[in-house]
């Protein structure tokens, strides 16, 4: 199954407010032929993509990196230089994502570090972290890799407008809970497969 780029193709064609039907007009294809990618039943071949890319108006990187990762498991990793809210956070993220491979990280450095070998596909951050901010790590990983959803989680709303102005995919308040990641999995720049319970 390849769920990655099924879940991509779906909230793209979604956003661009296309039902299966236009889409497959615009395609050349019938819909059942786009039922079945956004099933993971199938995967459309390399010149198909550069077409589905050409009628979503969108970087074909993006399909390209969710058909090559899509038998994968998702890297998720989380980074708070409190080991208690830490614990708690990596508990929350294995619940809702039991597919992943879900790391936890008190120094940010080490994260960054764990990054340039495995591709992150979801980094929750903490943003106040001492001498470090989540904000600069954020960045750092988005240098490492662009396709990496960013999801800030700190006490401090007033932080909120800076988050937003470094390509990170979401903001929560703490405590980490269930229902506010399942919310934020659903706004993903990139989405992936989370083998969480109606994800």
């Amino acid at each position: 199954m390849n769920m990655l780029f099924a879940d991509t193709l779906k909230k793209l064609r979604t956003e661009k407010g296309l039902s299966q039907r236009e889409l497959s007009q615009r395609l050349y294809v019938t819909r059942s032929t786009i039922a079945r990618w956004e099933n993971g039943n199938r995967l459309p071949n390399a010149a198909m993509i550069l077409r589905i890319s050409g009628v979503l108006d969108i970087d074909v990187n993006i399909l390209l990196a969710a058909v090559t990762e899509s038998n994968e498991l998702p890297n998720v990793i989380m980074v708070d230089d409190n080991k208690i809210i830490l614990s708690g956070g990596l508990a929350v993220l294995e619940e809702v994502m039991p597919n992943a491979v879900t790391t936890g990280f008190v120094k940010p450095a080490d994260a960054i570090e764990y990054a340039k070998t495995n591709p992150v596909a979801l980094a929750v951050l903490d943003i106040e972290m001492g001498n470090i901010s989540g904000i600069d790590v954020c960045r750092e990983l988005l240098e490492i890799n662009p396709h990496t959803n960013v999801v800030f989680l700190t006490a401090y709303p007033l932080y909120a407008v800076d988050a937003w102005d470094t390509g990170a995919s979401g903001f929560m308040l703490k405590p980490l809970t269930a229902d506010g990641v399942r919310e934020q999995l659903k706004k993903l720049r990139y989405p992936f497969r989370t083998g969480g319970k109606g994800l």
